[in-house]
């Protein structure tokens, strides 16, 4: 085994939960976290992703099961945190992950799908807070780590309601901050990530009129899932990943009203071009294949350094533009 792989001793033996842990990020943390000598309780609707990220675990050598969920509903989730207890008398670390999206112009994605979305993404956080908060408190300590997304500072284009879900998480955690402010050692920690190289987009529910593969752009959900164990290990108030994030943050609070239109023009453009059929993805039913952590993406993956390159330039071209603008309005 690699020095990548050598078990921290400040992780091993804790009980991590993790919902949406069939594919994508939650199956990379599941990975991650068994790496540390963690015992693993995944969370997730279907039950063969569920099966083979519990699988993935027991081949690293540590305990690990399964717990089908829609966390969705509060029963699920209170479920999830009692088998939990149940399976090694505690938990230390809950990650809130499961997320689901629906992309196209608000009124023509079914309504059933937008309240979903909210139900899934929103409720689900606040139902893993809900049962394991008070777990914490009887142990005096614990921590949550909510997967957010960088949508919950820029709204992303056409995708009206996950982004209100995003907003919608950051601040209820916002609140809850101040409610465990006097519990020194429970601690709610946020992680903002961009885009994932993950099967996420392929699961996701499209009314665009697009099937688009993952940008080449994209986070490594491996890289994510370091981040995740990371605050674990390190917890902090919020956490943008990696400095694409960070950039996107900063970009969009100097400039929103450009940038969100900007991107809305973006995805106009591109929507012309196609024309695929609605796809309601697995807002309303579990992940079909793959299950895996990787999904595909539409040109071969750059170097970090590429990457690097790419998003210094974008930034200066943005910053460029959007300053030429106002000088323009300035003068008109």
């Amino acid at each position: 085994m690699n020095s990548e792989h050598i078990i921290q001793k400040t992780l091993r033996g804790k009980t991590v939960v993790i919902t949406g842990g069939s594919s994508g990020v939650g199956r990379a943390a599941a990975e991650a976290f068994a790496l540390e000598g963690c015992n693993i309780v995944v969370a997730a609707r279907g039950k063969e992703g569920l099966d083979e990220t519990v699988s993935l675990c027991r081949d690293l050598d540590v305990s690990a099961i399964g717990i089908p969920t829609d966390v969705s509903r509060a029963e699920d989730v209170q479920n999830l945190a009692n088998k939990a207890l149940q399976f090694n008398g505690r938990i230390d670390i809950w990650v809130n992950n499961a997320g689901v999206m629906a992309s196209g112009k608000f009124e023509e994605i079914p309504m059933e799908l937008n309240e979903q979305v909210i139900k899934t993404n929103l409720f689900g956080y606040m139902h893993g807070a809900y049962s394991v908060l008070p777990i914490f408190k009887r142990q005096n300590e614990g921590i949550l780590i909510n997967n957010v997304s960088i949508g919950g500072f820029m709204p992303a284009p056409y995708s009206a309601v996950y982004s209100s879900t995003k907003f919608g998480i950051r601040g209820m955690m916002e609140c809850l901050h101040g409610e465990i402010s006097d519990f020194p050692d429970i601690h709610i920690c946020n992680l903002y990530p961009q885009i994932q190289r993950s099967t996420g987009n392929m699961h996701s529910a499209k009314y665009s009129g697009l099937d688009f593969k993952i940008p080449p752009f994209a986070a490594d959900p491996r890289d994510t899932a370091s981040k995740i164990v990371e605050l674990a290990k390190h917890p902090k108030k919020d956490l943008f990943p990696d400095v694409t994030s960070l950039f996107i943050k900063n970009i969009y609070a100097l400039f929103p009203k450009p940038i969100i239109n900007i991107a809305s023009a973006g995805m106009r453009l591109v929507m012309k071009v196609k024309n695929a059929p609605p796809d309601s993805g697995n807002v309303l039913e579990p992940s079909s294949e793959p299950h895996r952590i990787y999904g595909e993406t539409m040109l071969p993956v750059p170097s970090k350094k590429t990457k690097m390159a790419f998003f210094a330039g974008l930034g200066l071209g943005f910053t460029y533009m959007i300053l030429k603008l106002n000088t323009a309005r300035k003068y008109s």
